[in-house]
C-alpha cells in the first residue's frame, strides 16, 4: 500500500527533548547560571513554558527564525532581571554548537528504521533548521536510513501547511496515495498529512487515550511499527 514513508525527526527519531535538556544543563553549569536561578529546574521550567509558545508563533508565521531564537534564549534571564545580550549570544551559540553532537534516540527507533529501510523509501520531513538537523542525524548514526531530508526552510513553509507536503512529493517523486507520515505532533504531522490525502501514524509517545482526530494508525512505541507496516 505504501512506498514512501516521511518521518519527523525531533522527538520522533532523535530524542530532542532529552538532548535539549542535557545541553541546557551543560550551558547552565558552564555559564554559572546558578548565580541567577534557584536551580536548573527553575531555569528550565521558565525556558520551556515560553519556548512552546514561541514555536507556535513561529509555526503560524508570526515571528521569524531569528526572533524565535533571540527570544527563547533571552527570556529566562529577563525573568530574573538579567538583561545581558552578550551572555545570551554566547550561551545560545554554544548551545547550538553542542546540541548537534547529542546522540540519544527515541526508544527502539533504530531497530524500527532498520526494518523500514529494507522495505520502503524513507525521508525526513521536519520543521527544524538544516544547519542542525543534518549533523544531529550524523551524530546519532541514522542518516544512512534516509534517502533525503526535506525541511520547511527549503520553501519557507512549515508543517502542517499543505505546501510543504506537496513540495515533499515533488522533491522525492512520491505520490500522496502511496505515502505515509509518521510524527509525534498531531497537528503538524498527522492532521497536516491527512489534509492532503496522505496516510499517517501518530507517534503517541505520551500515550494519550483521547485524541482530537483519527490517524491511520496510533503507535505508542516504535516496536509496534511492524504490526502496521
Amino acid at each position: 500500500m505504501y512506498k514512501s514513508i516521511f518521518i519527523d525527526l525531533d522527538d520522533t527519531v532523535w530524542a530532542f527533548s532529552e538532548n535539549a535538556r542535557d545541553t541546557f544543563q551543560d550551558m547552565y553549569d558552564k555559564y554559572h547560571f546558578d548565580r541567577y536561578f534557584r536551580s536548573f529546574e527553575h531555569f528550565y521550567e521558565i525556558y520551556e513554558a515560553r519556548n512552546v509558545t514561541l514555536w507556535e508563533e513561529y509555526g503560524n508565521r508570526k515571528i521569524t527564525k531569528e526572533e524565535l531564537n533571540i527570544q527563547r534564549f533571552s527570556y529566562p534571564l529577563l525573568q530574573v532581571g538579567v538583561d545581558d545580550k552578550a551572555l545570551v549570544k554566547a550561551y545560545s551559540e554554544n548551545f547550538f554548537a553542542d546540541i548537534i553532537y547529542k546522540k540519544k534516540l527515541m526508544p527502539h527507533a533504530r531497530e524500527a528504521l532498520e526494518y523500514l529501510a529494507s522495505r520502503y523509501d524513507l525521508y525526513i520531513l521536519s520543521n527544524g533548521f538544516r544547519e542542525l538537523q543534518e549533523q544531529k542525524m550524523r551524530s546519532a548514526g541514522v542518516g544512512e536510513y534516509f534517502k533525503k531530508i526535506i525541511l520547511s526552510e527549503d520553501i519557507g513553509v512549515l508543517k502542517p501547511y499543505p505546501e510543504i507536503f506537496y513540495f515533499a512529493m515533488s522533491a522525492t517523486q512520491s505520490e500522496l496515495k502511496t505515502s505515509l507520515m509518521i510524527g509525534d505532533n498531531w497537528k503538524n504531522d498527522v492532521a497536516g498529512a491527512e489534509n492532503v490525502g496522505m496516510g499517517s501514524i501518530y507517534y503517541n509517545i505520551k500515550k494519550e487515550a483521547s485524541l482530537p482526530f483519527r490517524p491511520s494508525f496510533d503507535m505508542k512505541d516504535w516496536k509496534e511499527v511492524e504490526s502496521f507496516l
